[in-house]
């Protein structure tokens, strides 16, 4: 990368990140400076990544040593989004968890991707990334709901149904709602939007034909695990008692 492309990289970045903001403080929008400042944290964290990968990314051990990392932040973020708590984070942890393996595992094992250390670490950071969006909206959505129909779900009990039959619907239509983005991401793929899996490979020099491989596989496990991770989520939350805390 020639000095000139960086500068321009940084005026450009900087230039989006004014409109953001001025949008944001024109409209009076709380927490306007939270896209700013989540840039310049992803400007840091891909800074560093990049080093760090440029000489681990053939080492399966290192490998699966970053996508451990990520993990751990993806289902600690994801947490912390619905309220920290010990069960919460357990929550996630384990739903995060169960979505992703299954997802890996017949990806691989299938021979759908060859199964190599470049490879396990591409898709496992974008299928651990779509899977800790989910879980967060599958999480607040079923919260949310949940603080709104109160009354409903408390009429339920009332009658003798379970706490988890009360609020079964509810958190159906969280779990659909959860993958609602994914869902519309994927079947406008190619009229929409280029994905940037797609985008990279043929930058990359992978053929179009391959590149889409690539992607339609990528998409399908996102969708997978993020099915797998907002199911789990919501049946884990589903046995409400009390009216939950309103989120922030």
């Amino acid at each position: 990368m020639t000095t000139s492309v960086l500068v321009s990289t940084l005026i450009g970045v900087a230039v989006l990140i004014a409109v953001a903001t001025g949008v944001l403080a024109v409209f009076g929008a709380p927490h306007r400076w939270a896209p700013a400042l989540a840039v310049l944290r992803g400007m840091l964290q891909l800074a560093v990544v990049s080093v760090i990968l440029t000489g681990v990314i053939t080492n399966a051990l290192w490998v699966g040593l970053a996508l451990v990392v990520m993990f751990v932040v993806a289902s600690s973020t994801a947490t912390h989004r619905i309220g920290w708590s010990g069960s919460h984070a357990l929550m996630m942890f384990s739903a995060m968890a169960a979505g992703i393996a299954v997802t890996l595992v017949v990806v691989f094992t299938t021979g759908a991707i060859e199964f190599s250390a470049r490879y396990v670490l591409a898709i496992g950071g974008i299928v651990i990334g779509n899977s800790m969006g989910i879980a967060t909206l599958a999480g607040r959505r079923f919260t949310e709901m949940t603080i709104d129909q109160w009354d409903q779900v408390e009429g339920w009990m009332a009658l003798g149904a379970a706490p988890r039959q009360s609020t079964r619907d509810l958190a159906r239509q969280a779990v659909y709602s959860a993958l609602i983005p994914s869902t519309d991401q994927t079947k406008t793929t190619g009229l929409v939007t280029l994905p940037g899996a797609f985008v990279g490979a043929i930058f990359g020099g992978v053929s179009p034909l391959e590149a889409g491989r690539f992607q339609i596989v990528v998409l399908a496990g996102i969708m997978a695990a993020g099915a797998v991770t907002a199911v789990l989520v919501t049946l884990w939350m589903a046995p409400v008692r009390v009216k939950p805390v309103p989120l922030r």
